[in-house]
């Protein structure tokens, strides 16, 4: 009879991720057994789960590869990268959030093409993680309310922007990724009475994924106000209608407050003007006359934030900081913007940033694109669910989640 291998030594990173991913009822030999006979059976592929890296992966998790569509200022790629993904490509058209993207990530390569532009089969290399925060624009209160103004289009109508997600499904087409991973605005599920996210699921699930949605408040993991939907994708071919995903449950109690990103001694040029703070204060009571809620927002360090929109450069009027021997409120500053999305140390980090992410861009570009970005933290949080069932599928079918294998 063959000896038993005894594995004496193995060390606190393999222990914990033996003890995050082994399935309930299965000792540590047989998975041990059954990873290493997937070893072995598996070799000669090129895995997009790297079996030979499996036990190095630093967020003691399964390698997997993602891409990062309407990228923004990374607000998927720091989360995903610290779940122990690897970015093989993003794409983002705005020049100055691209500038932000490669100074924080030192990615030189990414892509600035309009995205309508690519050509897919050649440009966007094979994936198990589709990532994209596709524009809230057409489909957001404050977006929908300024175009009807206008008299513009918003919504699909807006040729645009709100045409954008049709480009995201062909992607999904021609590169038929595992599991797509999007985020939008609150307003999604609402807009034009319901009808836009009825498309949208509908076109999903005629392109055979399972889809799982939620609106989710990152008040839970930042100090601000900030509901935004999350959708979740797993492609029929693959995984089987008993996929055991449930978005995360926020921890209750603990929710950080102001006082945790606020600086002490900011900047005397944050305050807001004499005329600027007698504007804002005008323009409330009016509309508080009126029975309206307009109006700035005023907050201490006990409190928690509304939420950050892009236009916070003009004003900086729905986050007032109540400032101790001032004379009228401040803004926050770029510094504290970029904490209250959720972008620490923890992220920055993990690209080479001791001490913080730099900022690369002036003050408005800054708030601009802070307005515009995904929580990190809320990502992360999502993310981890997300390989907690690519991990079992793994484990259970001894199978690397290989787009070509199932063709």
């Amino acid at each position: 009879m063959p000896k038993d291998v005894l594995i004496r030594d193995i060390g606190s990173v393999i222990d914990g991720w033996l003890q995050s991913t082994i399935p309930p009822g299965t000792t540590q030999g047989e998975y041990l057994r059954s990873t290493i006979e997937s070893l072995i059976e598996d070799e000669r592929q090129p895995s997009l789960f790297k079996h030979q890296n499996i036990l190095l992966n630093n967020s003691s998790r399964l390698p997997f590869k993602f891409i990062d569509l309407f990228a923004g200022i990374g607000g998927f790629r720091s989360a995903m990268t610290s779940l122990g993904g690897e970015c093989v490509f993003s794409n983002e058209w705005d020049k100055y959030a691209a500038k932000t993207y490669q100074a924080w990530y030192r990615d030189v390569g990414i892509n600035t093409t309009d995205i309508n532009e690519l050509d897919i089969k050649k440009e966007i290399p094979d994936h198990d993680i589709l990532c994209a925060g596709f524009p809230c624009q057409p489909f957001s209160i404050a977006g929908v309310s300024k175009k009807k103004s206008l008299g513009r289009l918003h919504g699909f109508s807006d040729q645009k922007d709100g045409n954008l997600f049709y480009r995201i499904l062909d992607i999904v087409k021609e590169k038929r990724p595992p599991v797509l991973f999007l985020e939008n605005v609150k307003n999604l599920r609402s807009h034009d009475g319901g009808k836009t996210w009825l498309v949208i699921e509908s076109c999903l699930r005629e392109c055979e994924y399972y889809v799982y949605k939620k609106i989710i408040d990152a008040r839970y993991w930042v100090p601000q106000h900030r509901e935004r939907i999350f959708i979740v994708c797993f492609d029929k071919k693959i995984f089987n209608e008993n996929i055991d995903f449930e978005f995360p449950e926020p921890k209750i109690y603990n929710q950080p407050k102001l006082d945790s990103i606020l600086n002490n001694s900011p900047d005397k040029k944050y305050m807001l003007s004499d005329k600027l703070w007698n504007y804002l204060q005008a323009y409330a009571e009016k509309h508080r006359q009126k029975g309206n809620g307009f109006g700035y927002g005023l907050f201490g360090r006990d409190d928690v934030a509304r939420t950050m929109s892009a236009r916070y450069y003009k004003d900086g009027s729905e986050i007032l900081i109540k400032q101790k021997r001032w004379r009228n409120p401040r803004r926050l500053t770029p510094g504290e913007a970029q904490e209250l999305m959720g972008f620490d140390k923890k992220f920055s980090k993990l690209f080479g940033h001791e001490d913080g992410f730099p900022q690369v861009v002036s003050d408005t570009q800054a708030y601009k694109q802070f307005g515009n970005s995904v929580v990190p933290k809320v990502v992360e949080s999502v993310g981890k669910n997300i390989l907690g069932v690519l991990e079992k599928h793994f484990t259970t079918t001894k199978r690397c989640l290989i787009k070509n294998d199932i063709r």
